[in-house]
């Protein structure tokens, strides 16, 4: 097996992986190589072809491959080697990296590792939900790929489980299609997509929302021939008399993505239990040291421009891991998810600089303020209108705020 020294492999060729590849060769480490899994660099941004991209990072309306063949254009113009069709089957804790490849297995030993993997889609399997297994069930980013990508048509009439943003982008994309949306259910008493996707993609289009629903049964054996819908109690169980009947040829699922860990596990990286991504520090690095993580492998983002914000904000801490290694601070400040939280990163700061922090909340408020606890007292306040769990909110806590000593815990009142 072939063995190469890198000083840092990125796995990942999404959003994440390519801004932080392109930000550490700006700051001028160039002994880098970046491993994806499929046959081309841009990752699901590649099948995204709705615009809504690039206007906090570019200042620019872009569709999803505008936006990554930025990035993309970059890294071939700086020459930064990758390699498509590779696929990472394991990584451990001393950062050797074992890759199936068309040339078959390699392996790469690096100084720093960086995961970018991305998330991947709850599927039917995840719900159990009653039925047999017809075709014509699909998850929305399957959908996207099949009409986007292969010009393939799912379906003619359609039922979306869940309110996700991109279930509501695929319910227009099947509409400009010519297909028939019966309707988007959402189990939650409120939406689980932007509020911008909720105008654009359904109320444009007079596709109806409902809430508190959950799809109980799928009819059809060969193929869909319809679902049961049935409203849900504060539990989330079904109550009894409630069902109606859809007819429908196709159910598009789009119930909440989970970030791709599996390789984590192989490494013994700790995993937040909020984000179901790694545990890090202010400086994106994991427990294992030397092991970095950044983007929707790290936690599920709403917007694609905080993808690439972040993965930059790792590669430069990254670049200093590199110069100072044996001199790299040590994060011992915990960082909890308190009242209202539903998520809260990074999970431990040092504490002598200052650090943003990314957060989401529970449930929609209103007039509510993110607070900032330490020692008995909070120390840092800010008000918000409204926060909604669709949204990441951040939040900057300056250095000078910071008690020695006590951990931290995040609430929203």
């Amino acid at each position: 097996m072939i063995r190469t020294e890198k000083e840092v492999v990125i796995i990942g060729g999404g959003a994440a992986g390519l801004s932080a590849a392109v930000e550490l060769c700006r700051k001028g480490v160039t002994d880098i190589v970046l491993l994806e899994r499929e046959e081309e660099l841009g990752g699901v941004l590649r099948q995204c072809i709705h615009d809504g991209f690039g206007l906090s990072r570019f200042g620019e309306n872009l569709s999803g491959p505008e936006y990554a063949d930025r990035f993309i254009l970059e890294v071939k113009k700086r020459k930064i080697a990758y390699r498509t069709r590779a696929t990472v089957v394991r990584i451990t804790a001393d950062r050797v990296i074992t890759v199936v490849t068309k040339d078959g297995l390699l392996q790469y030993a690096a100084k720093a590792v960086v995961l970018a993997m991305g998330c991947r889609e709850r599927t039917r399997g995840n719900l159990a939900v009653a039925g047999t297994r017809p075709a014509g069930i699909y998850t929305a980013g399957l959908a996207q790929n099949y009409i986007n990508l292969k010009n393939i048509m799912v379906g003619k009439d359609a039922v979306i489980m869940g309110s996700g943003d991109i279930g509501m982008i695929i319910a227009r994309r099947l509409s400009l299609e010519g297909a028939r949306v019966r309707a988007v259910f959402e189990l939650m008493p409120y939406p689980s997509g932007l509020p911008r996707n909720i105008e654009q993609c359904l109320r444009d289009y007079d596709i109806p929302l409902y809430l508190n629903r959950s799809v109980t049964e799928i009819k059809g054996r060969e193929r869909v021939e319809g679902v049961t819908v049935m409203e849900v109690d504060g539990e989330f169980r079904p109550i009894p008399g409630t069902e109606q009947d859809f007819p429908c040829d196709t159910l598009i699922l789009s119930v909440g993505l989970i970030p791709e860990n599996e390789l984590c596990r192989e490494a013994d990286i700790r995993l937040d239990p909020h984000t179901g991504g790694a545990a890090v520090d202010e400086n994106y690095q994991t427990s294992v040291r030397g092991i970095f993580s950044a983007g929707n492998v790290l936690h599920v983002h709403d917007l694609v421009d905080f993808v690439s914000i972040e993965a930059e904000r790792m590669a430069d801490m990254i670049a200093r891991y590199l110069e100072e290694s044996s001199r790299f601070g040590d994060c011992g400040v915990r960082v909890s998810c308190g009242k209202g939280i539903g998520h809260i990163l990074p999970q431990y700061i040092s504490g002598t600089r200052d650090v943003v922090f990314s957060l989401r909340v529970c449930r929609p408020m209103e007039d509510c303020a993110v607070q900032i606890w330490q020692g008995g007292e909070v120390i840092l306040q800010k008000q918000y209108k409204k926060a909604m769990p669709a949204q990441m909110l951040q939040l900057t806590l300056p250095r000078n705020r910071l008690k020695q000593g006590y951990e931290i815990e995040v609430r929203c009142v």
